[in-house]
C-alpha cells in the first residue's frame, strides 16, 4: 500500500473517488489539484490538509489562496503547479485523474521522481505511450492502470504489464447510451442524452466519449502501449452488462477475465493497495442474479469514432495525439452546444485527414501535434 498520494484532478469523478479510497484506507493526501473548482477544492483541502493545492487557472488559484489563508496549505497555479504537485517529496503515488493532454508533463515529472503512477489519464499513453513507458522503465516507476478495463487486463495477467504467453486482449465495452442506434438517429442527440450512461457514473467528457465509442478507441491505443501488444492482438467486444471488465487470451486457448460490479472504486483502490487488496464496502458480484452475459462485435459503421481510433493506432507516430486532441476540442464544442453530436466524428476525421503526422519521439513534437489538432477543430467546425 502506498504511504501518501497526490491527486491530480481531485474535483473530478475519479479524483473524488480516489480521495474516498484514501480516506477509507487511512492514506494521507500530500497534494490536490483542479482546473478551477475553487469551492470544492477548498472543501477537500480543509478535509485532507494537503501540503499543496494546485489550480491550473490563475484567477481561481488567487481565489483559493485567499480562501485557504488560515491553513498551512500552499496554493500554486498553472502547468508548473501541476508538476510541483507531482514532485512533492512525501508523496510516493500520483493519481493522474486530469482530463486531456495537460496530464502529460506532470505524469512524466512523477515518473522522473520514481513515483507510482495510478494512471487514469488516457491521453498520457494515447499521445505519448512509447515515450512514457520507456521513461517509466528507465526510472523504475510503477504504472498501475485505474481504468476499469486496463485494471482488469492487468489483474488477468497476474498483476503485471507483460506476459510472455499472451495471445490477445479482449477489451470490453458497454456500447454506451446509444447502442443499437444508427448514425442518423444519433446525429442530433443532446449533451444530456450523451452523458446518460446506462452503467457507469462518469464525468461529462468521458461520458460523451463513451457515447461516440471514442473512449474505447482511446483505450485500444492505451492498451497497446501499456501492455506492449500490436493492434492485431486486441479485440473489442460489446458487453452491455459491464460485468466482465476485460479479459486476456493465452497461447494455449485459456481465457482469464476479471469480473465485478461496475464500480470505479474497485480499480482505484487496487492501484493504491497493489500488490495487496483491502475491503471496499462495495457489494460483491452476485453471479446468481447477474443473469446472462452477452458479447457482440462492435458496429463500426454506426460507431465510426472507434474505427477512426483503431486506424490511428495502426498509423502510429503523432496520429493518436492528433486524434485525441481533435476529439477533446470537438467534445468541448458539443458540450457547449456549438456542434451536434454527429459532428464530433466529422471534426476528428477531418483533422486526421488534414494534419500531417510524423514520429512521436519527443515531447515537443507530440505537444505540437496536439496544438495543431485543437486549432484545426476550433477554426473549421
Amino acid at each position: 500500500m502506498v504511504r501518501c498520494i497526490s491527486v491530480l484532478g481531485s474535483t473530478g469523478s475519479i479524483g473524488r473517488q480516489s480521495l474516498a479510497a484514501a480516506e477509507r484506507l487511512g492514506i494521507p493526501v500530500c497534494a490536490l489539484s483542479a482546473q478551477r473548482s475553487v469551492k470544492l477544492l477548498e472543501e477537500q483541502a480543509r478535509r485532507f490538509s494537503p501540503r499543496l493545492a494546485a489550480v491550473y487557472d490563475a484567477d481561481a488559484a488567487r481565489a483559493l489562496r485567499i480562501a485557504l489563508a488560515d491553513t498551512e496549505t500552499k496554493v500554486v497555479s498553472g502547468p508548473e503547479g501541476l508538476v510541483e504537485a507531482t514532485a512533492i517529496a512525501e508523496s510516493d503515488c500520483v493519481v493522474t485523474a486530469v482530463s486531456g493532454s495537460v496530464g502529460l508533463k506532470p505524469t512524466l515529472a512523477a515518473i522522473d521522481a520514481g513515483k507510482r503512477i495510478a494512471l487514469a489519464n488516457k491521453e498520457t499513453l494515447v499521445c505519448a505511450g512509447e515515450l512514457v513507458m520507456a521513461r517509466a522503465q528507465a526510472r523504475g516507476s510503477e504504472i498501475i492502470p485505474v481504468d476499469s478495463e486496463h485494471s482488469a487486463i492487468f489483474q488477468s495477467l497476474g498483476s503485471r504489464l507483460r506476459a510472455p504467453h499472451l495471445k490477445r486482449i479482449l477489451l470490453t465495452a458497454s456500447g454506451g447510451p446509444f447502442r443499437g442506434m444508427t448514425r442518423a438517429e444519433t446525429y442530433h442527440k443532446t449533451p444530456a442524452e450523451a452523458v446518460a450512461h446506462p452503467n457507469w457514473s462518469m464525468g461529462a467528457k468521458i461520458s460523451v466519449d463513451s457515447a461516440t465509442m471514442m473512449n474505447k478507441g482511446l483505450e485500444f491505443i492505451e492498451a497497446m502501449r501499456l501492455f506492449g501488444v500490436t493492434p492485431e492482438q486486441i479485440t473489442v467486444l460489446i458487453h452491455p452488462q459491464s460485468v466482465v471488465h476485460s479479459a486476456v487470451e493465452f497461447c494455449d486457448g485459456s481465457v482469464v477475465a476479471q469480473m465485478a460490479v461496475p464500480d470505479m472504486g474497485l480499480p482505484i483502490q487496487y492501484a493504491l493497495t497493489f500488490p495487496d487488496r483491502a475491503p471496499t464496502g462495495t457489494a460483491p458480484l452476485d453471479l446468481f442474479s447477474a443473469g446472462s452475459l452477452q458479447f457482440f462485435e462492435p458496429d463500426m459503421e454506426n460507431t465510426p469514432c472507434l474505427a477512426l481510433a483503431i486506424d490511428a493506432a495502426r498509423r502510429g507516430g503523432t496520429a493518436p495525439a492528433v486524434l485525441s486532441a481533435a476529439n477533446e476540442a470537438a467534445v468541448a464544442l458539443f458540450l457547449q452546444g456549438e456542434i451536434p453530436f454527429g459532428k464530433i466524428y466529422e471534426c476528428v476525421a477531418a483533422a486526421l485527414d488534414s494534419i500531417e503526422t510524423g514520429t512521436a519521439d519527443t515531447l515537443d513534437t507530440i505537444l505540437a501535434a496536439d496544438a495543431l489538432a485543437r486549432n484545426y477543430v476550433l477554426r473549421n467546425h
